[in-house]
């Protein structure tokens, strides 16, 4: 229900003719797939060694290797509306307001999650979402020197409570158990109330990594066309 609703909700957004996003599905498309594929392996793998687990009272008892058809569609629905949203607010405004500072953001971030993440390697959750994302950052900033991070940043921060609440149904917080379970041996045990740490980082590469797929693919394609 929570994902069929949240769905229902982009998909009409993202029709409507101010916002027409949908002109833009073939390049941004390429970025979702790429990047479901991506965490659907990596949701197997944490699934396979029991770092995370799911309540199928909550599911329809359809599977994707190790995990239920919900856990796909909610990846493909919060890529989806972050690449959205990132679209509507560059149709909104043409003016930047986080340029100027988007190599500092990442620098910090890079610093921060690469000394935590091998701080605290021993623990497989907190490892692999502070490096993967430090890592991704790193490349991005020194091969691909991005130009939209500081949008990306405003997107991010505008969907950062929406996106609490949503994987507040997923942790418990508004539903009686725990949809997703977490093996808190494997992560920092800190949560943001029902929320482990960890999945800001996680959610954060699975929103930065389709849009930086399908900025590319837009560079890619003007350059060569010219």
């Amino acid at each position: 229900m929570i994902d069929f609703v949240l769905l229902a909700i982009v998909v009409v957004a993202s029709l409507h003719p101010k916002f027409p996003f949908y002109k833009h599905w073939k390049k941004a498309g390429a970025g979702l797939l790429a990047t479901v594929i991506f965490f659907i392996l990596w949701v197997e793998l944490f699934a396979h060694l029991g770092i995370w687990s799911f309540d199928e009272r909550f599911t329809i008892g359809v599977h994707v290797g190790w995990i239920p058809l919900e856990e796909v569609l909610f990846l493909v629905i919060v890529i989806y509306t972050g690449m959205f949203v990132y679209f509507a607010l560059n149709q909104i405004s043409e003016k930047d307001r986080l340029f100027p500072h988007q190599e500092v953001i990442s620098s910090v971030l890079i610093i921060v999650l690469l000394i935590a993440g091998l701080y605290y390697k021993e623990k497989v959750y907190t490892g692999a979402a502070f490096l993967l994302l430090a890592i991704f950052l790193t490349f991005q900033m020194l091969k691909l020197r991005p130009r939209y991070m500081g949008r990306f940043y405003s997107t991010f921060a505008l969907l950062f409570i929406p996106l609490l609440i949503v994987d507040g149904f997923r942790t418990g917080a508004f539903v009686n158990g725990e949809i997703v379970h977490y093996n808190d041996e494997q992560n920092l045990n800190l949560r943001l109330g029902t929320i482990p740490l960890e999945n800001i980082c996680f959610v954060f590469l699975l929103m930065v990594m389709p849009v930086t797929i399908w900025e590319w693919l837009e560079d890619y394609f003007y350059y060569r066309s010219r």
